[in-house]
């Protein structure tokens, strides 16, 4: 199932940065790279979320933000922005109810898996990669932004 032509699902979550971010919030201003990731610390994801988040200018020249989702805590986020230098919002899906509407929840082991929605400025999606596996980290800053400069 593609949620690509498809208005991408709304939500609210708290992130890293001490506030409630609201998906529909950036409609008509932004574009929104959704970044899901199984979990903080681990050796894939702190390769993946420091780079994303090393590109934010490129991001933000394209017009787009950068969100990170995954199940950990707010708490957690905090703490691995800092030992890793992420500045992109870190958002805490911790029920795995936005990975489910997304498609890439992984219910038996309490994770996503690793994807990237591309979400334009009218809330509708436009680009989605979902990896094969989670330890798999394919989809680089560059074909994201890539992606972005086609809208």
């Amino acid at each position: 199932m593609t949620l690509v032509g498809q208005p991408a699902p709304d939500f609210t979550l708290p992130a890293s940065t001490g506030e409630q971010i609201t998906l529909s919030s950036y409609r008509d201003q932004q574009h929104v790279v959704l970044v899901f990731y199984p979990l903080d610390f681990s050796p894939v994801c702190s390769m993946q979320l420091p780079e994303y988040s090393g590109r934010q200018d490129d991001f933000a020249d394209a017009g787009a933000v950068v969100l990170g989702v995954n199940r950990d805590s707010v708490h957690a986020h905090k703490a691995w922005a800092a030992e890793y230098g992420i500045e992109v919002p870190l958002l805490a899906d911790m029920k795995l109810d936005v990975a489910r509407e997304y498609g890439v929840a992984i219910d038996d082991r309490g994770i996503s898996g690793r994807a990237v929605f591309l979400i334009d400025r009218s809330g509708v999606v436009r680009y989605e990669h979902v990896e094969e596996t989670t330890g798999a980290y394919t989809v680089r800053p560059e074909a994201v932004l890539a992606k972005l400069r086609e809208l």
